[in-house]
């Protein structure tokens, strides 16, 4: 009873899917992959002040949606932080808006989207956003230079809260 062509291919196909599911979460137990749930930093019993690029404030050329991503999940209740340098010569001047729905995201489009940050409002200690709604995503973007920075992919990102 030997195995045919087509069952060897699948026995193969499991064994690499196996193998590559395995390395994908080696050292999640140790807490060195940004996904690992109970090591990652913002998983804590309280909410948390999360200042948005870390060091790198909110500024053009980062590129927030991976910066949302590693440091996700966020929770009701957690505040977003948003500092930029206010406008000078040397400075592109940079604001905040939400934006209303995935679509307006996408496409940049900021037509019915709220200013939250004007291009003051982020220097010195910045300003915060709560997060206060849950399972409402909240879609960020930098809205001057009519959404340029949005429009170049990096100064737009979204993030959607859940429970504690």
């Amino acid at each position: 009873m030997g195995f045919t062509v087509a069952q060897g291919l699948m026995l193969l196909l499991l064994i690499a899917s196996t193998m590559a599911v395995s390395k994908a979460n080696r050292g999640c137990k140790f807490g060195n992959r940004p996904f690992c749930h109970p090591h990652h930093p913002n998983n804590t019993r309280t909410s948390n002040r999360i200042i948005v690029g870390d060091s790198y404030h909110w500024n053009f050329g980062f590129n927030y949606t991976d910066w949302a991503i590693k440091h996700g999940p966020f929770y009701l209740n957690d505040t977003l932080i948003f500092k930029y340098d206010p406008p000078s010569p040397n400075t592109f001047p940079h604001s905040v808006y939400l934006l209303p729905n995935l679509r307006s995201f996408t496409k940049c489009n900021l037509r019915k989207a709220t200013m939250v940050g004007n291009v003051t409002q982020g220097s010195g200690e910045g300003f915060e956003f709560e997060l206060k709604r849950p399972r409402q995503r909240y879609y960020f973007a930098c809205g001057e230079r009519n959404g340029f920075h949005c429009v170049n992919g990096t100064m737009k990102f979204f993030v959607k809260p859940i429970f504690r």
